[in-house]
């Protein structure tokens, strides 16, 4: 197990230090040691699902209609379960690694709260 924290971006666990901060060689995230909450957790933002229940930093989703995905052969389906999601802020509020695609950008109302 690692000695330094998560990565409190995409939660890696493959973080490094470079001199008096620390590095996430997955999201290249950099942030100093004992700063490890994120913009969305700091302005109170609250992301609600399709439903209008509140999601938090790793809770699972499922996709509520099929959403086609740029350069992708076919779309992700409705009912294609999301594990650990992270929030952020911007107009795809959730950002996610999905089986088959990879990372993405999802928007929260295309979800609801498995």
């Amino acid at each position: 197990m690692s000695e330094f924290p998560l990565c409190p971006k995409c939660a890696s666990e493959n973080v490094y230090p470079s001199e008096d901060m620390l590095v996430c060689p997955e999201c290249f995230h950099e942030w100093k040691p004992g700063e490890e909450k994120t913009d969305v957790e700091d302005a109170g933002y609250k992301v609600l699902d399709a439903n209008g229940n509140e999601l938090q930093h790793g809770d699972s989703v499922i996709i509520v209609k099929d959403l086609p995905v740029k350069g992708a052969p076919r779309p992700l389906k409705a009912g294609t379960k999301v594990k650990n999601i992270r929030l952020t802020d911007g107009d795809h509020n959730i950002d996610c690694r999905i089986e088959g695609f990879g990372s993405m950008g999802l928007k929260s109302e295309f979800v609801r709260k498995a």
